[in-house]
């Protein structure tokens, strides 16, 4: 097998797993340029709308504009915190303890009244009301309030910008392309 008949399995299981359908063929390898494997998930992706809504995203959709609206947070970019953090997996956890949909640390989730931070209606609520304060502090650039969203917003005042570290950095520069998209921007 070569890696784009790795990706047309790969995209073809997904539509099989989350009913939506694969709106695009995988480019053959003589139109592909020489892309690399992210290069082409990336552009197939792309061509479907950019954003990847699991099924049952429904259900998200409306905890997620209920609380974008309560906390005047354009949606598109809590669906990007989402899409970035967890994969719409509320029962993600990560290896430094951060907990479900919107990745929450656990003192975090205390701070903002979220008892059960793998309800997913409970760390919507939380996590949209976290980024409110952080685009409020950063006097809403979202840049800024993304990186302190991945370092704490001390590391985003320590440095005056987005931290050096790759990690934040990578991050950052994920969600804004996701926002863009969620946006229905290119």
């Amino acid at each position: 097998m070569n890696i784009f008949t790795d990706l047309s399995t790969c995209l073809s299981r997904i539509a099989q797993i989350t009913g939506v359908p694969q709106s695009a063929p995988v480019p053959a390898p003589e139109t592909a340029g020489g892309s690399t494997f992210a290069d082409v998930l990336r552009q197939t992706l792309g061509s479907a709308g950019g954003a990847f809504y699991p099924t049952g995203r429904s259900t998200y959709r409306q905890m997620v504009d209920a609380s974008a609206a309560r906390w005047n947070v354009d949606p598109a970019l809590v669906n990007a915190v989402i899409a970035n953090e967890s994969g719409f997996d509320p029962q993600a956890t990560s290896k430094v303890g951060a907990m479900g949909l919107m990745q929450l640390m656990p003192a975090t989730a205390a701070g903002l009244g979220v008892s059960d931070p793998y309800d997913p209606q409970q760390n919507v609520a939380g996590g949209v009301r976290y980024l409110r304060g952080l685009l409020d502090r950063f006097n809403g650039d979202v840049s800024l309030a993304v990186a302190a969203y991945n370092a704490g917003p001390g590391a985003v005042e320590k440095y005056g910008g987005v931290p050096p570290y790759k990690e934040t950095q990578q991050y950052v520069a994920a969600v804004l392309d996701s926002y863009r998209r969620y946006q229905g921007t290119p």
